[in-house]
């Protein structure tokens, strides 16, 4: 199955664009999400170039973020590029286990192949197995306790989309 990047920028517009006046579009070399101001009426997330699991993984930042820190460039959180120290890793893992494990939950209902990222090739990664083990402990957790609204709505979207499945209120 082709899995193309427009159609997932629609199926995401057309579940939130008019709710939650938030709008997923291409980005350029980093992804980035902006809260709307003074020169644009929407939230916007952009992502990474024109990349399908660079957009699955940055909605999930947006599928789990509060009211308060989508009002927030970036959510709030802090981001060290690529080349981070083995200290510095540990911190980025930690804000990514739940993202991580919901672009899996959303990779599964459009059939596409979830690959853990631990972004930083250039850095001192240290050991990744504990962050590979939170990442698959809370995907279970979402299988089996279900998902937040948002990515509920989401991922029933995508399995409509890409599967023909029929909607489900918790996770499968």
């Amino acid at each position: 199955m082709e899995h193309c990047v427009e159609d997932l920028i629609r199926i995401f517009n057309d579940c939130f664009a008019h709710s939650y006046q938030t709008r997923l579009e291409r980005g350029g070399e980093e992804p980035l999400y902006l809260p709307k101001d003074s020169t644009r009426d929407y939230h916007v997330i952009l992502f990474a170039r024109g990349f399908f699991s660079s957009a699955l993984h940055e909605v999930s930042h947006w599928l789990i973020a509060g009211d308060r820190r989508r009002l927030l460039i970036d959510y709030g959180y802090w981001y060290e590029p690529d080349g981070r120290t083995e200290q510095q890793q540990r911190l980025f893992e930690h804000v990514e286990v739940k993202p991580q494990a919901l672009e899996w939950v959303l990779s599964n209902a459009c059939e596409f192949q979830f690959q853990l990222s631990v972004d930083n090739l250039n850095g001192e990664p240290g050991e990744s197995k504990p962050f590979q083990e939170a990442v698959y402990q809370q995907f279970q957790d979402y299988m089996r306790e279900g998902l937040p609204q948002r990515a509920q709505l989401f991922r029933n979207a995508l399995s409509q989309f890409y599967r023909g499945l029929e909607p489900l209120s918790k996770a499968e």
